[in-house]
């Protein structure tokens, strides 16, 4: 492998686009840095370490989601706090709505010229919807900052409608947000075209990463004493170690079902009756039901939090309770019955969300139809109908183990806090609850973007026909 590396870094061409992919990153990991015109430094601070104590409830875990996302510029409140988020959305969205409406349906079907619509809409649903994200974030920080200063300091002084001479700087801030998506976005574009890897993924990975050092600082500095720090930088290390060969072994894992062709003459030649396969993976939908599953889990708290401070007690004790419910967090030192409701539903909503988005990619492929179209037929399996009963058989069953991998994934820091809390390691209580320092969707990304990366080098090296990774 290291053979390999120092190849593509000797051929012109493939160190290039290393250098350029290393450079773009630099300039988005240094623009991340620059805040949002007007905030209120204190305020800001005063909100970071309410959402790394956990005491922002519900909104904080949105907000880890969102910095997750962003590569750690939500934290700063920066002109590209909200990444490439958006434009994730808005890409699902559409994605989802496919088989719902037959324009797009038809525009999928016309090959790359329908792929470059669809792209084209992509970018132009953005665009509102960076900006509704962009609302909707400050609006979080503003309920976040109003509860860590006891409604004495606002993050964003001059944010709001009323009064008059505020409009102005709310529509600077939106307009100064959403452009920071959009060049986030170009950045993304830039390194597929002239770089190494998926311009977007490579992005977040970036984030992701940078946060690493940061992340081992805070974890060794949790311990009550040096023999406590040893041992939770220990466990942390065997549980990332194994949470990462568990991700590369599900996500490489595929069943390949054999496919025959039959024989048709093309004037004087005779084409096909080839055997070949088509691999169907055991983890085909990635990190999008983690985040799917987090995201509809802290909306009620969301919600919630406009009415916690209401001057009606019922209304203000019905919001609180939604809040403790939905923030996955406990109140005093035994597991509390919210935090385990929490990591249930969170754990069935990432199973659901996993059979739902394998349903409607597994629908836009339209496997059974495209092998009819091509003389194609799997072995003792009738063409059609048959054939689209035996697929799906198969995709769900290999689904179950995917989603309840999945679900496993995304509980794993409330199964170590329940250990820690009930048998008393207090050495792995850093690692629990709604500690942002094992995430399952972060691993996810950053264990797939390596492995698309290496592939990519691999069909570069080979190309040129040098010995690549694998022997």
């Amino acid at each position: 492998m290291l053979q390999a590396l120092r190849n593509a870094l000797v051929l012109p061409e493939l160190r290039n686009r290393i250098l350029f992919t290393v450079f773009i990153l630099a300039v988005y990991r240094l623009i991340s840095h620059i805040p949002v015109p007007g905030v209120n430094v204190e305020v800001l601070r005063t909100i970071q370490s309410s959402v790394q104590n956990g005491s922002a409830g519900g909104l904080g875990n949105l907000v880890g989601l969102l910095s997750l996302l962003s590569g750690g510029a939500v934290a700063n409140f920066s002109v590209l706090s909200m990444g490439v988020y958006p434009y994730v959305t808005a890409q699902l969205i559409l994605q989802l709505l496919i088989p719902i409406i037959p324009r797009l349906e038809e525009m999928a079907k016309e090959g790359e010229s329908g792929r470059r619509k669809i792209n084209r809409l992509t970018y132009l649903a953005t665009v509102p919807m960076a900006m509704l994200n962009a609302i909707g974030q400050v609006s979080i920080f503003e309920q976040i900052g109003s509860r860590a200063t006891s409604g004495l300091g606002r993050v964003l002084p001059s944010w709001g409608l009323v009064p008059a001479e505020n409009i102005l700087p709310t529509l600077v801030t939106i307009i100064t947000m959403t452009a920071g998506t959009m060049f986030a976005i170009w950045l993304g574009e830039l390194i597929t075209e002239q770089g190494i890897g998926q311009g977007l993924s490579i992005i977040i990975f970036g984030g992701i990463v940078s946060r690493l050092p940061f992340n081992l600082i805070s974890l060794s500095q949790s311990g009550t004493s040096g023999l406590s720090t040893v041992a939770t930088l220990l466990s942390f290390t065997l549980i990332l170690v194994g949470m990462v060969v568990g991700i590369v072994i599900i996500q490489e894992g595929e069943r390949r079902i054999p496919v025959q062709y039959g024989r048709r003459v093309r004037g004087r030649r005779m084409m096909g009756g080839s055997g070949t396969h088509i691999p169907l993976k055991v983890n085909s939908t990635g990190m999008i039901p983690l985040i799917f599953a987090q995201a509809m889990l802290v909306f009620p708290a969301v919600i919630a939090g406009f009415f916690v401070n209401s001057t009606d007690a019922t209304v203000q004790n019905f919001a609180n309770g939604v809040v403790r419910l939905f923030t996955g967090s406990r109140s005093g030192g035994n597991v509390s019955v919210e935090e385990i409701i929490y990591a249930l539903l969170y754990f069935a909503m990432v199973v659901g969300f996993t059979y739902f988005y394998t349903d409607v990619v597994m629908q836009q492929q339209n496997l059974p139809e495209n092998l009819q179209k091509q003389g194609g037929f799997i072995p003792g399996i009738r063409p059609g109908k048959t054939t689209e009963v035996f697929v799906t058989r198969i995709m769900r069953r290999l689904t179950l183990v995917g989603a309840l991998f999945l679900g496993i994934l995304a509980i794993l820091p409330y199964i170590i806090d329940t250990l820690a809390t009930i048998n008393g390691l207090q050495f792995l209580a850093p690692l629990g609850g709604n500690s942002q320092l094992i995430s399952g969707a972060g691993l996810l990304i950053v264990v797939g973007v390596v492995l698309d990366t290496m592939r990519q080098l691999e069909a570069q090296l080979m190309m040129r026909r040098y010995e690549g990774f694998i022997r």
